[in-house]
């Protein structure tokens, strides 16, 4: 039986844990057709996923669509936060695109852009933000963000061959999850 070694904390049977969680809540794990671009469509579904992004900050956070954009070019489809080398001054611009509009922080941002780069950007919500709260540190936003990244790494890493055993046997019965998904999972069931 595979163990995920947690920061405080071990979680027996990973995939029974990612097996529960995924039948309670609905996870849209569609492919997002265009990775590349970054529309109003990818906020409302966000949403749909519990972001809870308003009117005013979609509007806000569409007003920097150009500049989403270009972070998002640099930085592949699909790079998975597992890759040995990842490109973190790109990831950087691409969360400072998010700096100071109100209302809008690690979370609501993490979660617009998982979908863009699901193997790459976890969730930091605020289980996983108090988890990583350590790992915070940093001038601009940006940089705190990618901060809590490179930490997340370090557990993914660490978990990396019981998250892709987790991964395997979640596809053969159906779903589709990331290792950053799956790790997702293991920190929530261990601290929520």
């Amino acid at each position: 039986m595979l163990t995920a070694v947690l920061r405080g904390a071990e979680v027996v049977n990973p995939l029974e844990v990612a097996v529960g969680f995924l039948e309670k809540w609905a996870y849209e794990a569609d492919v997002d057709a265009s990775p590349m671009s970054f529309e109003e469509a990818d906020l409302r579904r966000a949403n749909r996923g519990g972001a809870r992004i308003s009117a005013a900050e979609i509007a806000a956070i569409l007003e920097r669509r150009r500049d989403i954009e270009r972070a998002l070019r640099a930085i592949p489809a699909d790079l998975s936060l597992a890759a040995r080398s990842i490109p973190w001054a790109p990831l950087t611009r691409l969360f400072d695109a998010f700096a100071g509009i109100r209302g809008v922080g690690f979370s609501k941002m993490t979660k617009a852009l998982h979908k863009k780069r699901p193997a790459l950007i976890p969730m930091l919500d605020s289980i996983v933000q108090t988890y990583l709260a350590a790992d915070a540190a940093g001038e601009s936003f940006g940089e705190r963000a990618t901060a809590l990244v490179r930490g997340y790494k370090v557990d993914l890493d660490r978990n990396r061959v019981v998250l892709r055993a987790v991964r395997r046997e979640l596809a053969r019965r159906g779903y589709d999850a990331t290792e950053v998904r799956v790790l997702d999972l293991m920190i929530w069931s261990a601290f929520a």
